[in-house]
Protein backbone atom coordinates (compact mmCIF):
# COMPACT_ATOMS: atom_id res chain seq x y z
CA UNK A 1 0.00 0.00 0.00
CA UNK A 2 2.80 2.19 0.85
CA UNK A 3 4.83 1.85 -1.83
CA UNK A 4 2.01 2.64 -4.29
CA UNK A 5 0.90 6.04 -2.32
CA UNK A 6 4.71 7.74 -3.34
CA UNK A 7 6.22 11.15 -2.43
CA UNK A 8 3.25 13.36 -3.09
CA UNK A 9 0.77 11.64 -0.56
CA UNK A 10 3.43 11.03 1.95
CA UNK A 11 4.34 14.79 2.08
CA UNK A 12 0.51 15.08 2.14
CA UNK A 13 0.22 12.66 5.07
CA UNK A 14 3.03 14.38 6.78
CA UNK A 15 1.53 18.06 6.58
CA UNK A 16 -1.96 16.94 7.66
CA UNK A 17 -0.27 14.99 10.52
CA UNK A 18 1.95 18.53 11.28
CA UNK A 19 -1.85 20.66 11.33
CA UNK A 20 -3.65 18.19 13.50
CA UNK A 21 -0.61 17.29 16.02
CA UNK A 22 1.29 20.33 15.77
CA UNK A 23 5.57 20.80 16.18
CA UNK A 24 5.90 19.96 19.59
CA UNK A 25 3.51 17.05 19.98
CA UNK A 26 4.65 15.31 16.26
CA UNK A 27 7.99 13.93 17.87
CA UNK A 28 6.20 12.69 20.56
CA UNK A 29 3.74 11.21 18.70
CA UNK A 30 6.25 9.15 16.64
CA UNK A 31 8.07 7.94 19.18
CA UNK A 32 5.61 6.75 20.82
CA UNK A 33 4.42 4.71 17.75
CA UNK A 34 7.96 3.82 16.93
CA UNK A 35 7.50 1.53 20.94
CA UNK A 36 4.20 0.01 19.74
CA UNK A 37 5.33 -1.38 16.65
CA UNK A 38 8.99 -2.85 18.35
CA UNK A 39 6.48 -3.79 20.85
CA UNK A 40 4.55 -5.72 18.47
CA UNK A 41 7.20 -6.86 15.89
CA UNK A 42 9.09 -8.26 19.35
CA UNK A 43 5.45 -10.43 20.11
CA UNK A 44 4.84 -11.25 16.39
CA UNK A 45 8.28 -12.63 15.95
CA UNK A 46 8.70 -14.93 19.59
CA UNK A 47 5.00 -16.48 19.66
CA UNK A 48 6.60 -19.99 20.13
CA UNK A 49 8.23 -19.09 23.62
CA UNK A 50 4.79 -17.47 24.76
CA UNK A 51 3.16 -20.96 24.04
CA UNK A 52 5.82 -22.70 25.05
CA UNK A 53 5.92 -21.20 28.41
CA UNK A 54 1.81 -21.43 28.55
CA UNK A 55 2.12 -24.88 27.50
CA UNK A 56 4.36 -25.26 30.78
CA UNK A 57 2.24 -23.32 32.92
CA UNK A 58 -1.08 -25.51 31.88
CA UNK A 59 0.63 -28.76 32.52
CA UNK A 60 1.86 -27.63 36.22
CA UNK A 61 -1.48 -26.59 36.62
CA UNK A 62 -3.21 -30.06 35.03
CA UNK A 63 -0.70 -32.05 37.04
CA UNK A 64 -1.58 -30.31 40.51
CA UNK A 65 -5.29 -30.67 40.02
CA UNK A 66 -4.92 -34.47 38.84
CA UNK A 67 -2.56 -35.00 42.23
CA UNK A 68 -5.34 -33.18 44.25
CA UNK A 69 -8.06 -35.32 42.96
CA UNK A 70 -6.40 -38.80 43.73
CA UNK A 71 -5.12 -37.60 47.27
CA UNK A 72 -7.09 -39.80 49.83
CA UNK A 73 -9.39 -37.54 51.97
CA UNK A 74 -8.35 -37.33 55.42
Amino acid sequence: MLSQMGMPGLILIILVALLLFGPKKLPELGRSAGRTLREFKNAVSSPSQTQESQDADSITTDTRTTNLKNEPKA
